[in-house]
């Protein structure tokens, strides 16, 4: 099983970032995607999930400018974040897992197979 997150950059506050997830190695539409953030210093934290009947859930902090996606077709899943703020710098993880519930889409410790990160950063 692999996870390639992509799609990471330096942006200014305001401005927009489309992550992508690509995956192979396992039946992707049976699986709940998640997305986690980390930045320096600080624990993994829940940015976002999207489950197989593609419900979708989000952290507070990113809720309400944040879309996530997926594409069962391409066995890619996006996140999509926009207004971004200097506190969305971190490493975007993708995650997945075929048998997370929904109490735990926001755990880590939830997920069984991870992306290697990609880098956020966001200027002020």
């Amino acid at each position: 099983v692999q996870l390639q997150a992509s799609g990471g950059g330096l942006v200014q506050a305001g401005g927009s970032l489309r992550l992508s997830c690509a995956t192979s190695g396992l039946s992707f539409s049976s699986y709940v995607m998640g997305w986690f953030r980390q930045a320096p210093g600080k624990e993994r934290e829940f940015v976002s999930a999207i489950n197989r009947g593609r419900s979708s859930f989000y952290a507070d902090s990113v809720k309400g400018r944040s879309t996530i996606s997926r594409d069962n077709a391409k066995n890619t899943v996006y996140l999509q974040i926009n207004s971004l703020k200097p506190e969305d710098t971190a490493v975007y993880y993708c995650a997945a897992d075929r048998q997370v519930i929904l109490s735990s889409y926001s755990r880590p410790d939830s997920y069984n197979y991870w992306g290697q990160g990609t880098q956020v950063t966001v200027s002020s």
